[in-house]
């Protein structure tokens, strides 16, 4: 198969959401973790979707988390990574909750870890050295992840 050439113009593209599947009766225990352990905000699901069926986080100013309730099994491997700016309190916090995480591979510049939610989904958490996170409009792209969130 041949590939098209590419545009002329590069396309900017930014990502919006990233969607898991977790069991139907998984939402007390979704809420607990990401709501409770991670102090994600939770946000409504929009008006033409069964808010049964989905729990929606903020990432950030507008990155998104959309937890589905479903019957799939989860992936092993696949994962979403989050840039965080407390990397050790985030992770000291989730041990302290009795959460196994662990150290990624070593990458000049960018500390991370990595942790399975309550259902097995792979999260990997990072903290680029020597930066805080910042969009192009100046917001606080991390403000979304654990508890130094503004509020």
């Amino acid at each position: 198969m041949r590939l098209p050439a590419p545009p002329r113009e590069t396309l900017k593209v930014r990502l919006q959401h990233v969607s898991i599947v977790i069991p139907r009766d998984g939402a007390t225990r979704a809420r607990a973790f990401y709501g409770g352990l991670l102090a994600l905000e939770e946000r409504e699901v929009l008006p033409m979707l069964d808010p049964s069926a989905f729990i929606w986080y903020r990432l950030g100013t507008d990155l998104e988390l959309h937890l589905m309730l479903g019957d799939e099994a989860q992936p092993k491997r696949p994962h979403f990574c989050v840039f965080v700016d407390h990397l050790e309190g985030l992770q000291g916090r989730l041990e302290a909750a009795g959460i196994e995480t662990r150290e990624g591979t070593p990458i000049i510049g960018r500390r991370r870890f990595t942790c399975r939610d309550p259902f097995g989904n792979l999260i990997e958490f990072a903290q680029v050295d020597g930066t805080r996170l910042t969009d192009d409009a100046g917001a606080d792209p991390g403000a979304g992840v654990g508890p130094e969130r503004a509020g």
